[in-house]
């Protein structure tokens, strides 16, 4: 495994990310219009070349929610 960035939710994703890998976290950053957001983050990291984005969602129910790419 391999430690990529932290970004804030709705920020900017990391520019080496798949578009089919940002469509799906705009997505979920999309069910969360309502600003209940506040302090989120996403955590990225490789794992065998592979992007892992894990939500930090602290006392919400997406809290750990993972997106593979």
């Amino acid at each position: 495994m391999q430690l990529g960035t932290r970004w804030a939710f709705g920020g900017e994703p990391p520019a080496r990310l798949s578009a089919e890998l940002v469509e799906r976290i705009r997505g979920v950053e999309a069910a969360h219009a309502d600003g209940a957001s506040a302090g989120w983050r996403w955590t990225l990291t490789w794992l065998e070349g592979r992007a892992v984005v894990e939500l930090d969602a602290p006392d919400s129910e997406d809290d750990g929610l993972t997106l593979r790419g």
